[in-house]
């Protein structure tokens, strides 16, 4: 929503203040200038893409559009289903959660979380490491270790699309140059011309210029920002769990565990401690 509304206010102050000036629109529709400058960012993005990069970097653009699904309310819901993981360990034994696990999608510690379940990478994250706890008697900072390795991993793949997105960002004026460049060229040959015909030429071309400073700064740069943030969101909600893994592997009792993973989201999505508490317990009083 607020990806669309920044690119309408964009357009609309730009538009306004040329048409204060009395602007000649029809000047600043030049498709040929989009041509040479939109063809040649796509070249060079592909030029800078190697195989499966390509892939991400043209599906980091629609999430640019799409909500980051991170907020207080998904914060608190982790921290349920976490807990009701804990509760249950500590009651019945860690290996007695390991059907939940494997099998995530019926089982009903996970089922009373829709939107978690729908996430397939932190439903992953949260059964991949619960397995190594069972699997092995690894000690937390192990395990804390091993949990980096993983969201190093995905953290690096989640910066390919802003950093690829930042640096065509980046050589758009340069193109928008080479289009103006070419624009003068061809007005070269008009220099016969009378003076308006000239000046309106000379227009056309730095309108090319003004497309690739505008692409630049106006929307391609924030939009690799946008997914900068998403990413860095992403690895906040990992982090979380992680928090709550590791200090519940150090033999700390659930509720603790919980608190230490509260304490890791952001402030302006982190519950308060009397919000989670009073959840906590009327989780308790369902269970």
């Amino acid at each position: 929503m607020f990806t669309f509304i920044g690119m309408g206010v964009v357009i609309v102050a730009i538009a306004a203040g040329y048409a204060m000036e009395h602007g000649n629109f029809h000047v600043l529709f030049q498709p040929a200038e989009v041509v040479i400058i939109g063809g040649a960012a796509m070249g060079s993005l592909l030029i800078a893409s190697p195989g499966g990069v390509a892939k991400i970097v043209f599906g980091g653009f629609g999430k640019v559009f799409a909500e980051s699904g991170i907020n207080k309310a998904s914060y608190v819901e982790l921290l349920l289903l976490l807990n009701d993981i804990f509760v249950k360990i500590k009651k019945e034994g860690l290996v007695t959660v390991e059907k939940d696990v494997e099998r995530p999608e019926q089982s009903p510690l996970f089922k009373k979380y829709p939107a978690i379940l729908s996430d397939s990478e932190a439903i992953a994250f949260i059964t991949d490491n619960i397995r190594v706890m069972i699997s092995s008697n690894l000690p937390p900072y192990q395990l804390e270790e091993l949990m980096d390795i993983d969201m190093e991993a995905s953290g690096h793949e989640r910066l390919l699309a802003p950093q690829s997105i930042t640096r065509v960002a980046d050589s758009l004026p340069g193109l928008g140059i080479v289009a103006a460049v070419l624009g003068v060229v061809l007005t070269m040959g008009k220099i016969k011309e009378p003076p308006e015909v000239l000046g309106h030429s000379i227009g056309a071309a730095l309108v090319g210029t003004f497309l690739g400073i505008l692409a630049c700064y106006g929307f391609l740069g924030p939009m690799a920002t946008n997914l900068e943030h998403k990413a860095h969101a992403r690895q906040t909600y990992l982090s979380v769990i992680k928090t709550a893994l590791v200090t519940y592997g150090a033999d700390y009792v659930p509720h603790l565990a919980v608190e230490a993973g509260r304490r890791a989201i952001p402030g302006h999505d982190r519950p308060s401690f009397q919000e989670m508490e009073a959840l906590l317990r009327k989780a308790k009083g369902k269970g």
